[in-house]
């Protein structure tokens, strides 16, 4: 709008400039042929008295002449002689005449002198108004001096006029100025209005916010531009929202996916991981990104496998294992094809195979000690019933011998065969629990009755302290029956004669001063006998373990008795563990909780008891 307004100001001023030139110069064009005629009808009369032979001639009557063609013409007449002295002047009183100064110096006496005709236009030296000048040089009879007249007419009309139409036409273009600048104020906002739209979406555009449309009313190149960039908006909002999906989908995969990711970039540096590899390795995805793996990550055989993919581009597979934690870890790394620092160029699946490598060597053990135990009475059964048919039959004393052997491993065998039909159906969920209000003393005084007879041919003692207060406990009691039984029967056989088994409940003891979360009992068989070695402890009840098994198979143990105990505990939603004993043996702990029926029967019976 200022470029517009300044180039119009400048055209109108120039054309204004050049309009006063013009018309002025027209006007002193007429002017002046007005005023050369004026100076031909004042030559035509005074050349009469210039050709009269009489002389010299009065000033008086030059005067009077000048004076009298003054007043025809409408102008200024003045006489001058060569010398420059004015001898008659229409405009000065006779009495002034001698004081006139000398015309020698003025312009157009001088051309008049020099080539019979002269001009100016300058200010009066006598009446001191703008006047325009014709001189004449005329030549007098007998050879006398010529003289020049010259005729003079004020410009005041003319300046008048001049100034009117200056006015006028400066009006004139002040109001043409403000035509424009109006003008110019309507096309400028019309043009940058859509612009300033434009460029305010372009800059909401820039700062994320999409949802913004240009509206236009034109159809024009602004118009079509705004369409465009509405256009581009909607295709960049539609992309950016199928990007921000597809992000959201892959932040959501890899968020959630327990395997550990990690994209390495064609220099090995980590450009994204996932947070299941932040837990195995204990790292942050702030302080992983932008480094190289190598430095990263201390592990040679990891840095192995990457700079082999990276040399190859070919899938590989392998296994680590965690110096630390001991975690093991099957790593698949594949090529992405990126070859740009910003692209991904290795994916890497980090596998924790930790619990699956344990569980088979839990299978492995499990097949050998399974085969082992049941190997060990049929060969005892096999190798007895070759000897009786080799001969042994015959004597009746060692046949007998021989058949209760083979009873005894018979049983033993059979025993083997349903703890693991029973450890089986506890382990698949075939056997459902039940879940009624049980007094523990009650099961402990049951299972106490089945265990004595045996615990008094080794002389034991048994030792029962029970809270009276402990509310039921909501269980099965035949499983807490087996339990208990599984317990105590370890702890007789475990415990040289004369020994003390102590059987103990109480409530489970909270954490500082906080309650615990579940409130729970504590079932306790404790012992005083050889006890468990404290790295043996947490194996305890796995199938077939033994700390001894020599002793365990000399006193006919299956090694699948505490872990039938485990699985019952953990069924009713409780915990087991073994502690030492001191001063010597062992301390078996079988932590139960009391469920909401539970305690509200407890609280029944209270109520009815009162």
């Amino acid at each position: 709008m200022l470029s517009t307004l300044l180039a119009v100001a400048c055209g109108l001023l120039i054309a204004g400039v050049m309009t006063i030139q013009s018309i002025e110069q027209r006007y002193l064009t007429q002017f002046g042929d007005a005023l050369e005629a004026k100076a031909k009808l004042v030559e035509y009369g005074i050349h009469p008295l210039l050709s009269s032979s009489l002389s010299p001639r009065p000033l008086s009557s030059l005067q009077e002449t000048a004076r009298d063609l003054g007043n025809r013409v409408s102008a200024r007449v003045t006489l001058v002689a060569a010398d420059g002295t004015v001898l008659a002047d229409s405009a000065v009183r006779d009495a002034d005449l001698p004081a006139v100064e000398n015309h020698t110096s003025r312009p157009e006496i001088q051309q008049a002198l020099s080539t019979g005709h002269g001009a100016d236009i300058r200010p009066s030296h006598t009446t001191g108004e703008r006047t325009m000048y014709r001189a004449l040089l005329l030549h007098q009879a007998q050879n006398a001096a010529p003289i020049v007249v010259r005729v003079g007419l004020p410009m005041v009309i003319v300046d008048r006029e001049i100034a009117e139409l200056k006015q006028h036409l400066f009006l004139a273009l002040g109001v043409a100025f403000l035509v424009a600048l109006t003008l110019s104020i309507w096309l400028a906002h019309s043009i940058t209005k859509p612009l300033s739209d434009i460029v305010a979406a372009a800059r909401q555009l820039s700062s994320g916010h999409l949802a913004v449309p240009i509206r236009t009313t034109a159809q024009d190149e602004v118009s079509l531009l705004a369409t465009t960039l509405n256009d581009m908006a909607n295709q960049l909002h539609a992309k950016i929202d199928e990007l921000s999906e597809d992000r959201a989908q892959l932040l959501a995969v890899l968020t959630s996916m327990v395997e550990g990711v990690m994209v390495l970039d064609y220099r090995g540096h980590v450009l994204q991981i996932n947070p299941a590899l932040e837990g195995m390795f204990g790292i942050s995805r702030v302080e992983a990104r932008g480094r190289p793996c190598a430095e990263l990550f201390r592990q040679q055989q990891l840095n192995d496998l990457v700079t082999t993919i990276l040399r190859s581009r070919v899938p590989h597979e392998d296994e680590i294992v965690l110096p630390l934690t001991g975690r093991c870890l099957q790593i698949e790394a594949s090529p992405a094809g990126g070859e740009r620092e910003s692209e991904a160029c290795i994916v890497l699946v980090f596998h924790d195979i930790t619990e699956l490598r344990r569980l088979e060597k839990i299978r492995k053990d499990f097949v050998a000690n399974v085969s082992h135990e049941l190997r060990t009475p049929l060969t005892s059964i096999k190798g007895y019933v070759e000897a009786l048919l080799d001969g042994a039959k015959d004597d009746p004393a060692v046949s007998a011998k021989f058949l209760e052997i083979i009873l005894k491993q018979s049983d033993r065998l059979n025993l083997i065969i349903e703890d693991l039909l029973e450890l089986s159906k506890i382990e698949s969920g075939r056997v459902s629990l039940k879940e009624e209000p049980l007094e523990l003393r009650s099961i402990v005084d049951r299972t106490l009755s089945m265990i004595k007879p045996i615990a008094d041919k080794k002389r034991h003692r048994l030792v029962t302290s029970i809270d009276p207060a402990l509310p039921p406990v909501a269980g099965d009691e035949g499983r807490l029956v087996q339990v208990l039984t599984n317990l105590l029967d370890n702890a007789v056989k475990y415990t040289p004669e004369g020994g003390t088994i102590s059987v103990g409940a109480k409530p489970a003891p909270s954490v500082g001063n906080a309650e615990p979360p579940a409130q729970a009992i504590d079932l306790s068989v404790a012992d005083t006998g050889i006890g468990i070695p404290e790295e043996d402890r947490p194996r305890v009840f796995e199938r077939f373990y033994r700390v001894d098994k020599a002793r365990s198979r000399e006193l006919g143990g299956t090694g699948l008795g505490l872990a039938i105990v485990k699985h019952i505990v953990e069924g009713h939603g409780g915990q087991v563990w073994v502690e030492a004993n001191h001063p010597q043996g062992s301390r078996f702990v079988v932590r139960l909780p009391l469920r909401a029926t539970a305690r509200s029967l407890h609280h029944v019976n209270e109520a009815s008891r009162a």
